[in-house]
């Protein structure tokens, strides 16, 4: 499952502590999946209030903040975006940082039992994206049911980062991108182009390509634009940082075709033709995570716009 960095301009914990949060997660979910797997082999029906987890020190600075608890409410095929409570017998560590569940997850198979436990921890994704010990941000409700993020997030492996609709703060501007992918060995600058199933674009070195389905033609924005700009920004990035990453662009259709025959070489064109393969190859890269990668996930980190609030109940305590 790969690590949701930053989301738009949401606060992110890996903005906190980038040299802790990629490994802590891959970590957690090891753990809650064996303990998730085990109550389904063994039937339980519920779980302790705590389960020991491993954890890493909280600074004495957040100790007394009042605590908080992260709580799945399940229905029977069905889950809701989780709340916040009180528990005064969890520490703040447990309850703000833990993949824990209230209560097994219900599957008929193994296969399908993955499948819960991934659209549970989507959640636990969300919450860690937009949210810090301190600050939150206000998510917006479509992101919980977008197919592309979960596409990302549930289908490629845990070394992967990905920046979901990042918006960058240059010059005291701000830039809003679509989706940067970055890998232990690279990364992807990604443009999508899938308005409706099985469209054919047609690609022009003008500001606009034609998008066909079936008998009917529409004009759209020239994607190498925006792949453009977004080489542009990392690029930028990375020489500030010394980062030494190829940037690679791609045009991605999912669902449809992609006819650009002046394409540059340095452009990957991704259709229903090609993206399979792709995908299969970025899913087995055997690399774990390096550290040029967290330096280059730190420099896009530094200058992504950030916009949160205090918790109310923190600010009236201190």
């Amino acid at each position: 499952m790969a690590q949701l960095l930053k989301l738009q301009d949401y606060v992110s914990r890996y903005e906190t502590d980038l040299s802790r949060y990629p490994s802590q997660f891959i970590r957690l979910k090891k753990q809650q999946w064996v303990k998730i797997k085990q109550a389904w082999e063994t039937g339980e029906t519920s779980f302790p209030n705590h389960i020991p987890v491993e954890t890493d020190i909280v600074p004495e600075k957040e100790k007394r903040f009042p605590k908080l608890k992260k709580l799945f409410k399940r229905k029977a095929n069905a889950i809701e975006i989780p709340i916040e409570s009180f528990d005064e017998n969890r520490t703040q560590q447990d309850q703000e940082e833990n993949f824990d569940f209230a209560t097994p997850l219900h599957a008929q198979t193994e296969t399908e039992l993955k499948q819960r436990f991934l659209d549970h921890l989507l959640l636990f994704q969300l919450k860690w994206a937009s949210s810090t010990v301190m600050e939150k941000s206000f998510v917006d409700r479509r992101f919980y049911i977008d197919e592309r993020l979960k596409h990302f997030l549930q289908r490629f492996p845990d070394n992967y980062f990905l920046f979901y609709e990042p918006i960058f703060l240059l010059k005291k501007a701000p830039v809003e991108v679509e989706i940067l992918l970055l890998t232990p060995t690279e990364i992807w600058c990604l443009s999508f182009m899938e308005e409706a199933d099985q469209a054919t674009y047609i690609g022009e070195n003008q500001h606009f390509w034609t998008m066909k389905v079936k008998e009917k033609e529409k004009k759209v924005l020239n994607p190498v634009m925006s792949v453009n700009r977004m080489k542009k920004i990392v690029k930028q990035l990375f020489q500030l940082y010394e980062v030494e990453l190829p940037i690679r662009k791609a045009i991605v259709s999912r669902n449809g075709f992609i006819d650009y025959p002046d394409a540059a070489v340095d452009l990957t064109i991704l259709d229903q033709r090609t993206y399979g393969e792709w995908f299969e190859k970025a899913r087995k890269t055997p690399s774990p995570i390096k550290m040029m990668q967290i330096r280059a996930a730190k420099a896009l980190l530094d200058y992504g716009q950030t916009t949160a609030f205090h918790r109310p109940n923190w600010e009236s305590e201190s």
